[in-house]
């Protein structure tokens, strides 16, 4: 019912930029928390960043200084501008929902994107 697409993961140079989007779908009335997870080769899934519906941002350290996370809440679409990028941010990145409210209830679980990979390498 709720789905999740994410969009714009490609190869880049380090040192590139890419922005990525995820939309979601479904018969939603609002989100409250959406964000980006990445995983990388033999590492844990880890958070890149998030925003609230009332705009408060979260960045993990890594990603702070280079990367933007925004939404836009009446589409249900979030999306990460990266700048700056290294090849230590190759991995699957995924989009995440959390909080989101179905015909006035609050489903009791995350969403997740299948993910798009972003691949730094000269």
């Amino acid at each position: 019912q709720v789905q999740l697409v994410e969009s714009g993961g490609g190869l880049v140079q380090p040192g590139g930029s890419l922005r990525l989007s995820c939309a979601a779908s479904g018969r939603i009335l609002s989100i409250n928390t959406m964000g980006w997870y990445r995983q990388a080769p033999g590492k844990a899934r880890e958070l890149v960043a998030d925003i609230t519906s009332g705009g408060r941002t979260n960045y993990a350290g890594s990603a702070k200084g280079r990367f933007t996370i925004s939404r836009d809440s009446a589409k249900n679409t979030v999306f990460l501008q990266m700048n700056s990028l290294k090849p230590e941010d190759t991995a699957v990145y995924y989009c995440n929902a959390d909080g989101v409210l179905v015909a006035g209830a609050v489903v009791p679980i995350s969403y997740w994107g299948k993910g798009t990979l972003v691949t730094v390498s000269s």
